[in-house]
């Protein structure tokens, strides 16, 4: 296995969009044909090792909205109340939590850029409580700005666009309504921000091919790069 050379930074790619749109399928998939080509890849989840007050949320998602503990399937679906409640208070409560965490983001990032990984995947990013908010109202507009002049940008933040029936299946957590306004909130925010890697609904090894191609562009910067290039050329169908 590779080495990374001191004076080069790890390439650095965050996955983002509703849920049910199967990012940690692709995660776990590009984090496999990463390690297969020999190279240092670390994985940073936004909740346990961002986000802040993580208990305090909790208890308001259970406690004060009721909503169900656990992870929805296909076979034990559940109701959250929590990213989902949209009052007022609601928004200024997240105005607060989202800057502390943007906060940790930048902290976490640099740290993570200064470690031995050539490739740093993170598990959701900024974007995905900045979807939460209002992005009609230009209150919430300015305070997208302010955030993302404080955390760094990804070398490609992917955005798995999916069909909110179809993420609901998968994943079945949140009304159908609140997935719809979710999917149209992150197609909002990455016309306001742009940078984002739009990657459409289809089938996953499609997807986990696109993801692939796009990640491979960031190859050159290792001296491998023709051998990593030419494994990862292989696409999905890799038996």
């Amino acid at each position: 296995m590779q080495r990374r050379a001191k004076d080069r930074q790890p390439i650095f790619v965050s996955f983002s969009g509703m849920d049910g749109a199967g990012k940690s399928t692709q995660i776990q998939s590009l984090r496999t044909r990463l390690m297969e080509a020999g190279l240092r890849v670390s994985l940073i989840t936004f909740w346990d090792d961002i986000a802040r007050l993580t208990h305090l949320r909790e208890v308001s998602g259970h406690t004060l909205f009721k909503g169900d503990k656990g992870v929805g399937s296909p076979d034990a679906p559940i109701n959250r109340r929590d990213k989902n409640v949209r009052s007022a208070p609601m928004t200024l409560v997240r105005y607060f939590l989202y800057l502390l965490d943007a906060i940790s983001l930048r902290s976490v990032v640099k740290k993570a850029l200064r470690s031995d990984a050539d490739f740093i995947i993170f598990d959701r990013y900024a974007y995905d409580e900045l979807a939460n908010l209002n992005l009609h109202n230009p209150i919430a507009r300015a305070y997208v700005r302010l955030v993302m002049i404080l955390v760094p940008r990804p070398h490609v933040s992917y955005l798995l666009d999916a069909d909110p029936v179809q993420a609901r299946a998968r994943k079945p957590e949140y009304p159908i309504e609140f997935l719809h306004f979710s999917r149209a909130s992150y197609m909002t925010l990455n016309g306001l921000i742009g940078g984002m890697t739009v990657i459409p609904p289809m089938p996953v090894q499609d997807v986990e091919r696109d993801v692939l191609q796009h990640a491979s562009k960031h190859l050159p910067s290792f001296k491998n790069h023709n051998e990593l290039t030419e494994h990862f050329a292989g696409g999905p169908d890799r038996n």
